[in-house]
């Protein structure tokens, strides 16, 4: 049976994600940075698609008695960009996110600066501002309409997911979403196999940057 780490040791990173396919792509990313001396100290959470799957899984993640009941969250996976010239592969690191109804406040992502740099770093192409959050695939018109009021890119679980995080206990949090489609490369369009291979293949790349973030938040003058 195995041992449960101490009262006081450093809980470990929870990254949360909708999809089969999401938590495929950071378990690959996963075993690649462990056999390279990666930390070994992540869980990667399969929450379920959408805003309410992602609260229940969440509360219970971060539960009483939880391994993971105190540890720092990053909703990750796939999102649609919003703004023109956005291309999948694509990564958007939340300055905020809002949820889909109306009146709850925004949960704020501080601490992102570590995240920013490791990324472009890395030569991605990184866009950084307020995620949407929605209960439903957003297309067209309604696109248009989220980005005029502010957004850059919009998926249907990391508000949920970070205001479950947050309403847990204070915590950082953070959401790094990688662009599987965007205004002038919908899903319906032709191209979608290869923009959903360039996505994949960037979500499975960012795990060693979760690694540093969480790493950025032991130092000692945090």
């Amino acid at each position: 049976m195995p041992q449960r780490p101490p009262a006081d040791a450093e809980p470990p990173l929870l990254v949360a994600c909708a999809l089969g396919i999401e938590r495929f792509a950071l378990r690959r990313g996963h075993r690649a940075a462990a056999a390279a001396g990666g930390r070994p100290d992540l869980v990667v959470l399969r929450t379920g698609m959408g805003p309410e799957a992602a609260e229940t899984a969440l509360a219970e993640a971060l539960g009483e008695g939880a391994d993971t009941r105190r540890s720092p969250v990053v909703a990750s996976g796939f999102c649609a960009g919003l703004a023109p010239g956005m291309r999948p592969g694509d990564v958007v690191v939340a300055e905020a996110t809002r949820d889909h109804r109306p009146g709850v406040p925004d949960v704020t992502c501080r601490d992102n600066g570590p995240l920013l740099r490791a990324l472009r770093e890395r030569g991605l192409t990184v866009h950084s501002g307020l995620l949407r959050g929605s209960d439903h695939v957003v297309r067209g018109a309604e696109r248009a309409e989220l980005h005029a009021a502010g957004a850059v890119a919009v998926d249907m679980e990391s508000a949920a997911t970070l205001r479950a995080a947050r309403r847990a206990g204070g915590r950082p949090v953070a959401a790094v979403r990688v662009v599987v489609d965007a205004p002038e490369h919908e899903l319906v369009r032709i191209g979608t196999v290869r923009g959903g291979i360039s996505a994949f293949k960037v979500l499975r790349s960012v795990l060693p940057v979760f690694y540093e973030w969480h790493r950025s938040l032991l130092l000692p003058w945090r």
